[in-house]
């Protein structure tokens, strides 16, 4: 099967200066993949090249198995956008915007699907507003509602959810899963670490318009992830059992661990712990994070 995206060898020049510089990557049907990066990066150009709004300057690229040199038209009939910027007309409601998106897409007027996405987005409350008086929450929400009114079966989401409250990332989490169940592809970029590490299935990190890793996030997680374990004693302890490697803080009261890949785990150091009857007060652990991996890749600590 031809995969949704595939980008090989992508270069844009803007001048001096490579946006993208021979970035190759393939997104296969129904996935949610996260494109990670600083401001700057390449992530908006890399989208926009996808979606027609940059011009490409050397590469290739195919959606759907249709190489947009050849045909750069059709296959776009099945891309959705929601782009940073706010970009509809101020003067038509909350429904006409989504009629006349429908429209641009080649489709017949269809308000089951306009009803559909209202609800799932809490905006049928505001169907007949213009979109000038939305709050930005609710602008944002219409944005997504516009790049899935024609049902695309990839959607690109470049920065969703920056700048809005903690119920509208909760809800368009919850979407975006209910997409991938129908087979929809998603590729996210976000600065909310916490939201790739929630919802993808593949991670990429891009930095200065090269591409510095791309991998399973599950898979990733295992081998770059470190989980931090916090023993508090009730007592102090003079010595670690054997085999146990951490670092007891000056009061001898608290033990640090850091668990990596092929080292022991937190469970067997916990073992350790009791078995050798060490008056453990509290315990707490934190999960490896998205986060701090991505910034020890673009640090250049850790490759693919």
């Amino acid at each position: 099967m031809d995969p949704v995206l595939e980008v090989v060898g992508l270069v844009k020049q803007y001048g001096p200066m490579r946006a993208l510089d021979g970035v190759s990557l393939r997104i296969e049907a129904g996935e949610i993949f996260a494109l990670l990066g600083p401001n700057g990066a390449g992530k908006t150009t890399l989208i926009g090249a996808a979606c027609g709004t940059v011009r490409k300057t050397s590469g290739k690229i195919s959606l759907f198995g249709i190489d947009l040199d050849h045909d750069s038209i059709t296959p776009r009939y099945r891309v959705g956008l929601v782009p940073q910027e706010v970009n509809f007309d101020p003067f038509f409601t909350v429904r006409e915007s989504l009629l006349i998106q429908q429209g641009y897409f080649g489709q017949k007027p269809d308000a089951a699907r306009i009803d559909e996405l209202l609800a799932a987005l809490s905006l049928t409350a505001k169907a007949d507003a213009q979109t000038r008086a939305l709050s930005g929450g609710m602008k944002r929400r219409l944005l997504i509602a516009k790049a899935l009114v024609h049902r695309p079966k990839l959607v690109f989401l470049d920065e969703p959810t920056a700048g809005v409250d903690v119920e509208l990332r909760r809800d368009l989490w919850n979407y975006v899963r209910k997409l991938k169940a129908e087979g929809t592809t998603v590729v996210l970029t976000t600065h909310y670490l916490e939201e790739a590490q929630e919802l993808a299935d593949r991670v990429g990190v891009i930095d200065r318009g090269r591409l510095l890793l791309l991998e399973e996030k599950h898979a990733l997680m295992q081998r770059l992830g470190h989980k931090q374990l916090v023993v508090r004693f009730a007592s102090k302890v003079s010595a670690l059992p054997p085999g146990v490697v951490g670092t007891l803080s000056e009061d001898q009261q608290q033990l640090e661990f850091t668990e990596r890949a092929g080292t022991q785990s937190s469970a067997q150091v916990l073992t350790a712990l009791f078995a050798a009857g060490l008056p453990v007060a509290d315990v707490a652990m934190q999960p490896a994070k998205l986060e701090d991996i991505m910034l020890r890749v673009l640090k250049g600590e850790v490759g693919p």
